[in-house]
Formats: structure tokens, sequence, C-alpha cells
């Protein structure tokens, strides 16, 4: 229910009334003035020291990406039994982030959640750049990235043909699938905003590119009878099977595409919340991301991570009540082994930190935000380490154990992906409009006529 559209809310006890999506005089006029003008504004000096500092830890990155290409993959720490670990773990990470996009432009599109419409567009950016880091490290996993279409199956003279038995051949099409509509659905939101964005302007240059992007929208009844939203279908489920499908144990379990996706959600909105308050307070967008979107995102971190301790507890249940030995041992392992460290971080970082946001002050203060949002997307990715290293380093066979230990160029590209993530939400912040406006109208004052309104 829209809470400006209910003409007796005022009437009703502060509880029971619904929340406020703007705070103070918010116009058609207003909205437009306020978000449009950051694309048409040169950049401040702190968006350019900014950029500068995230663009360095991107060429470092893709320095070291190049490294590897002339070296090979034993530039990476990599050790048999172990032959996944930081490349397959940084892909597993970047997905999940990815989907917090997917909740919040889909499915919560699905149940009428109007809080989503001021920090959907920005989700849904995200999501883009995310998957496009995770792009990045199956093809350089594979070791000759150059020979990658090999995994498209069309006819050949080789003779070759893709296994499409394999879980990760299926990740070939679930991601590529998950980007090209992701992209797809940012690009049609966008559309109102940069017709907008075309009246505005006065650049000659600015103009014609956002009439060509804008692709003839004038607002008429006609394009907005066409203008809807579908849903993304969520991939990490399809991710997930690379290790459920698997005989390894601490992956052989059918929990894991529930998990998986629950993990996902976790880390993206923790992502989207730590770079939403920056771009809150960066961009003087108070009164249209309001305390009530953030707390409402806590709330989301808070459920996610009592479901993550559920699935860990399931875990050492089944290890338990299997009374299989490997399955136990390997259990066993995430919180005492050689990694047991990791292990015990992973639990307090998604578990434990999140707790805090029961208590309303840690919901709307910043440090407190920052601190569990730090905390959480830490925890997920030492998550995936667990899973990969500690189930792989001590397999079958005792003779072949290893310990995994990552080299400074493991830890350079995993570093460079997320300067390549922030320097693309850099740009983006400055060259689009970050909140949809056209939705963001769609909440205000009389812009949905409840039942029992007055009409003039």
């Amino acid at each position: 229910m829209n809470p400006e559209s209910a003409p007796f809310s005022a009437d009703l006890p502060e509880v029971l009334r619904a929340p406020a999506l703007t705070v103070g005089k918010v116009t058609p006029g207003s909205v437009d003035d306020q978000v449009l003008r950051f694309p048409e504004q040169a950049p401040p000096l702190k968006w350019y020291v900014a950029i500068a500092g995230t663009s360095a830890v991107a060429a470092l990155g893709m320095a070291l990406i190049g490294y590897t290409f002339y070296m090979g993959i034993g530039v990476w720490g990599n050790t048999s039994p172990v032959f996944w670990a930081f490349g397959i773990i940084n892909f597993v990470f970047w997905v999940g982030i990815g989907h917090a996009g997917t909740l919040i432009s889909a499915i919560l599109f699905l149940f009428r959640k109007r809080w989503r419409n001021a920090i959907a567009r920005f989700a849904e950016a995200m999501t883009i750049f995310a998957v496009m880091c995770a792009g990045i490290f199956p093809l350089i996993h594979v070791g000759r990235p150059w020979l990658a279409f090999w995994l498209m199956p069309y006819p050949n003279q080789r003779g070759l043909w893709t296994n499409f038995r394999s879980p990760l051949l299926w990740d070939v099409f679930a991601v590529s699938t998950y980007f090209s509509v992701s992209l797809m659905f940012w690009y049609l939101g966008l559309i109102p905003d940069l017709a907008s964005l075309r009246d505005r302007t006065a650049s000659r240059i600015r103009k014609p590119v956002y009439a060509i992007l804008s692709l003839g929208w004038r607002g008429a009844a006609s394009h907005w009878r066409h203008f809807d939203k579908g849903l993304v279908l969520s991939v990490h489920s399809v991710v997930s099977f690379d290790f459920a499908t698997s005989i390894v144990p601490g992956w052989h379990m059918t929990i894991f595409p529930p998990y998986f996706v629950v993990g996902a959600i976790f880390a993206g909105f923790a992502m989207v919340m730590m770079v939403l308050i920056v771009v809150r307070e960066s961009m003087d967008l108070k009164n249209l991301i309001t305390d009530f979107h953030l707390e409402v995102m806590c709330k989301v971190i808070l459920g996610m991570s009592c479901l993550m301790g559920y699935a860990y507890a399931v875990e050492g249940f089944t290890a338990w009540y299997s009374m299989n030995p490997f399955i136990h041992h390997v259990f066993m392992n995430y919180i005492t082994g050689t990694y047991g460290w990791a292990g015990c971080l992973t639990i307090a970082c998604n578990v434990l930190a999140p707790q805090l946001f029961w208590f309303r002050k840690c919901r709307r203060g910043y440090p407190w935000m920052f601190l569990v949002a730090i905390a959480v997307t830490v925890g997920m990715w030492f998550e995936r380490f667990v899973i990969i290293v500690i189930s792989l380093h001590q397999d079958y066979l005792p003779s072949a154990w290893r310990v995994f230990r990552p080299t400074l160029t493991d830890y350079g590209i995993l570093l460079g992906s997320f300067g390549i993530f922030f320097t693309l939400v850099l740009l983006f912040a400055r060259v689009l409009p970050v909140i949809a406006t056209s939705e963001m109208k769609a909440d205000l004052p009389g812009a949905q006529p409840g039942h029992g309104a007055h009409h003039e």
C-alpha cells in the first residue's frame, strides 16, 4: 500500500502507520532536479581522487592477469589436490554479490514492495558489474582463455562437442543468460530517465547520445502501457551444482542450492548497503534514500544471517547423523583443522556480527551498518574459501594431502577485481541516474490514487 494514498493513515497510531518512503516536501520536479543534476555537472575533486585509487587497483589486477597469461597458472597457489582455489572462490563470490539486484529488482517487485524503488537502480547496476567481475575468473582459470569459445556448442571441423552433463558447462549458459537478461532489464528501466536527460541537457554532445539511447521515448500513454519489468532468473543454484553433483565430501549435499542462493542474497545486500550509504551522503539523497530503506535492508541481512546459521547447523547435523567418516572429517576440518581459523571467522562474520541488527540503534547508525556490512563481505568470501579449499586439501588419498598457500598474484588479482567493481560503480554514479525517477514519482503523494481518495 502506498502510504500517502491511504486517506486515514494520519489517524492511526504511529506503530500502525505505513512508513513514509520520502522525507520532507518532494515533488516530481524536485526528484528530477535532485537526481538528474549529477550527470550534468562536473564531478567534484573527491570523485577524481576515488576513481584514481580504484583505477590504480584495477590496473594492478589487470597487470597480474596479463602476467598469468604470460607465465601460466603456475604463478597461482593452486596445487594438487587443490586445483580449484582463488579463481573459483572469486567467481562464486562475485556471482553472489550480483544477487542482491535480482532480489530487489525482481522478487520485491513481484511482491509489490514499494520501498525497493529508491534502491533498485543501483542494485541492478551492481548486479551487472559484479557478474562482469565474476566472468573474468573462469576465463583465466581454464589457462587458455583464447580457447574459451570451445565451450559453445557449434559444429566444427575438430569433431568436438560440449559435455552438457557437466555443471561447469551449465555455468557458462547460466551466467551468460543472467548477465544478458540483467543488462536488458537494467537498460529498459533507464529509458525514461535517459529521455529526461535528453530533454534537460543543453550539451550538443550529450543530447544526441541521450536521444539515441532513449529510443524515442516521449512518455506517451502507449509507451507506459508496454513499460514493465520481468523477473531475472536466479543463477546461483546452478553454480551450487558445480559442487553438489560431485562426490567430494562436504560438497555432495542437497542443501547446497538454497544455501548458495541465501548466501548470495546475504552478501549482495551487504555490498549494496555499504555503497548506498556512501552514495546517500555524498550525493545528498537522504530525502529519497531514507533511514527506513537502510533499516529494512538491515532487517533483510539479519534474516539472511539467521538462515545462514541454520545452514551451518544442518551441515553439522548431517556430518553427525550420516555417520559417514569422510563427511565428519571434512566438517571437523572446517572448525578445527589447518584452516579452522577460516571456518571460525566465517561463522563469526556471517552469523554473530549481523545479530547487532536486532537493536534499532545499530540499524540506524552508519558505523554499525558499515561494520556489519564489511564483516559479511569478508565472511562470505571466506565461506567460499572454506567450502573449496578445506574440502579439497584433504581428499580420499592421505598421501595426496597438501596445504594450499596463495601467492601474491592470487591476492593481487582478488584486490584488482574489487578495483574493477568500484571503478564501474563510480563511473555509473557520475554518468547515469542512480535512482529511477519514474518509479520514485509513483510513490509521491497523489501519484497513486487509493480507495476513497478525492479527485479534483
